[in-house]
């Protein structure tokens, strides 16, 4: 198939398993022909179905529960039961049984675009190295969190810039129109479940946010609560793209992972996140948040940030209980298999990239008008 195709059909497939926002997704398709690196975070479900094709090689690599969606925008900040500052992967919308590889070479793939940008300013070659680095020391080690509270200092100094200033986030949340419409069951149980005081009154309104999940439905609950504001978000969930991309071959599809992915991974993990029926329920504040590659300061040591970033990916691999078979092929793979996977990764998105900007913009796609 053809980009725009997989996309009509991976659409369409989506639409069967939850309520699409048309107007989220209009803007998705829109923010998608901006910029290649967009791009490149909303089409996972494009990947799932070319990489066995593009990457035969690591298509065929021990598997375990992965993220799938894994790049250099998919760290973020949270607060532990602790209330201690913690480091990692912040979404796991995709987490499937796959190929181990396909984390390391989505990771280092998204890091030879974020170096071709200019947002890390790097060798391709030392990027891909940094990720095994970081990957084989945590594996070896047994794994550990990043808690940020008195250790590894350089990568709070990194990550304290990208979060939110309190007065500008609260007003954002505080601006947006009251929904009018119902929060679905499952959404406003687990919204009750996560507000804090039994008697605490909220409003529910509609969040515009994400690229690979936009146009799904998002619905936050704003409250005062003890003399300040809280939040919490409920986002729908669907099967993994990987479930998708694999329907023609009669692969049994696999249930929700989001949950065991939190549950398994070496993890400070933050207690206000918790999935419910198709839902994931997550506290919003200032500084839980997603930490774009742009506001990370200009001086930076970026291998240790990539290496960061693989050790942090072997966290979640190792709580899978195949990590000797895993590690015996990661053992006999070629030097500089990472960043030739990676380039040829990188090779077909931008293939695809270009297919979709000379798309018409007026061509409507009749699959995803739920």
């Amino acid at each position: 198939m053809t980009f725009c195709e997989s996309t009509a059909s991976y659409e369409k497939w989506l639409s069967a398993e939850l309520e699409i926002v048309p107007a989220d997704l209009e803007l998705k398709h829109q923010t998608m022909r901006t910029a290649i690196f967009p791009f490149f975070r909303a089409t996972f479900y494009r990947w799932a179905e070319i990489w066995p094709k593009v990457c035969p090689e690591c298509a065929k690599a021990p598997a375990l529960l992965a993220v799938g969606d894994l790049h250099v925008e998919n760290f973020g900040t949270w607060r532990d039961a602790e209330a201690r500052l913690v480091w990692g992967i912040n979404d796991f919308d995709e987490a499937c049984r796959m190929p181990y590889t396909i984390d390391l070479v989505r990771l280092a793939a998204s890091a030879h675009l974020a170096i071709d940008s200019e947002q890390l300013r790097l060798p391709h070659r030392d990027a891909c190295g940094a990720i095994l680095a970081g990957y084989r020391e945590a594996i070896a080690a047994g794994g550990l969190p990043w808690v940020l509270a008195g250790k590894h200092a350089w990568l709070n100094d990194m990550v304290r810039p990208g979060l939110r200033d309190p007065a500008v986030y609260w007003q954002k949340l505080e601006a947006l129109p009251p929904l009018t419409g119902k929060v679905p069951n499952n959404a406003r149980r687990g919204l009750e479940k996560m507000m804090p005081g039994r008697n605490s009154k909220w409003r529910v309104s509609h969040r515009v946010a994400g690229m690979g999940s936009l146009g799904r439905q998002r619905f936050v609950a704003l409250a005062e609560y003890n003399g300040g504001l809280v939040c919490r978000e409920a986002k729908a969930l669907a099967p993994s793209a990987w479930d998708w991309a694999r329907s023609d071959t009669k692969a049994e599809a696999q249930p929700l992972r989001y949950q065991r992915a939190l549950d398994i991974a070496v993890r400070a993990p933050d207690p206000f996140v918790r999935l419910q029926g198709r839902w994931i329920v997550r506290r919003l504040a200032p500084d839980c948040t997603k930490i774009d590659m742009a506001m990370i300061p200009g001086v930076r040591d970026e291998t240790k940030l990539l290496h960061a970033m693989g050790w942090e990916t072997a966290n979640l691999h190792l709580g899978s209980g195949n990590i000797k078979r895993v590690m015996a092929d990661f053992d006999k793979r070629p030097a500089h298999w990472l960043h030739k996977a990676a380039a040829k990764m990188v090779a077909a998105t931008k293939k695809d990239w270009r297919e979709w900007q000379t798309h018409s913009e007026n061509t409507p796609h009749a699959s995803i008008k739920a």
